[in-house]
């Protein structure tokens, strides 16, 4: 079987990844992460529209009281149409003039302003803390596992894949400016479980492969092992992205947690081939010139 000649091109997947990252690092220096309501604290408002509504229409009277905002839609028990407004801008005392153009138009009464809230910072910061310390100790759980199972170069491979996959997720919310909400956390976390699943699938061909064929350099394991393993990585991918996207496209209310999982899939894959295991063959020809 003839295999593809994945890390003689090594250099040119770094480069790609590493030119999408510098970029992302560009757009945080200038404007930062756009964080929403979750982090920097803001307005959050419910209303319900009873029946299915212009979307556009209601988001251009929001955007006469709010610069920055995200809107979601759920259906209750009663099969009735709500609609929340997220917005970081919008002021506690501009809520009922809002309220009152979209009561006007869609001919509700009081009682559809199901709630307004104010979210303090603080909850943010809350959250930005205890995120980091879950992503560190998953990170640190799975490079424990890969590394019993098969060995320390796997592990750190696997784990600089999935900070490659995050960091590619947060450049692209940074260079077009994404809301970063509560969502956002619990979907990185989930990228990190995906890609690590991912890599290992090929990790354990390329550690069958080396016990089976002495004759080669790791370099030509890697690749004999991604060939065998490609067809698969492909089919998985595509199955759940196509049901991710599917969820993005018609369950509005999870939007913000679809988005950054059908990145952090896709970047998994990638990684899984391009990253990890170039990683993996650079550690091992390291160990070997050492030796």
């Amino acid at each position: 079987m003839k295999s593809f000649k994945i890390m003689e091109k090594t250099k040119v997947w770094f480069a790609i990844s590493l030119s999408i990252i510098i970029i992302g690092f560009i757009f945080f220096i200038k404007n930062g992460l756009n964080y929403g309501i979750d982090f920097r604290g803001g307005t959050l408002v419910q209303i319900n529209m009873k029946q299915d509504f212009n979307k556009q229409d209601v988001e251009k009277i929001i955007a006469k009281y709010a610069n920055d905002y995200t809107t979601n839609t759920a259906v209750n028990e009663k099969n009735e149409v709500q609609l929340e407004i997220r917005s970081n801008s919008l002021e506690e005392g501009e809520v009922q003039p809002l309220f009152k153009e979209v009561k006007d138009k869609y001919k509700l009464v009081d009682k559809d302003l199901i709630s307004q809230q104010t979210i303090g910072p603080a909850v943010g910061q809350e959250l930005k803390q205890k995120s980091i310390l879950a992503f560190i100790l998953a990170n640190v759980a799975m490079l424990i596992y890969v590394a019993i199972r098969f060995e320390f170069k796997f592990g750190a491979a696997a784990i600089l894949a999935i900070v490659h996959d995050i960091l590619i997720t947060v450049s692209v919310y940074a260079i077009f400016e994404i809301p970063i909400n509560s969502s956002f956390i619990a979907a990185i976390l989930t990228i990190a479980g995906y890609s690590i699943n991912d890599t290992i699938v090929v990790f354990d061909r390329i550690r069958e492969n080396s016990k089976k064929i002495r004759r080669v350099g790791s370099k030509e394991i890697a690749n004999i092992s991604i060939t065998q393993t490609m067809s698969r990585s492909i089919n998985t991918t595509l199955t759940t992205l196509i049901t991710i996207i599917s969820v993005y496209i018609f369950v509005p209310s999870v939007r913000e947690f679809a988005f950054p999982i059908a990145i952090g899939i896709a970047c998994g894959a990638y990684s899984s081939v391009f990253i990890a295991s170039p990683i993996w063959v650079l550690l091992k020809n390291r160990k070997i010139r050492e030796a």
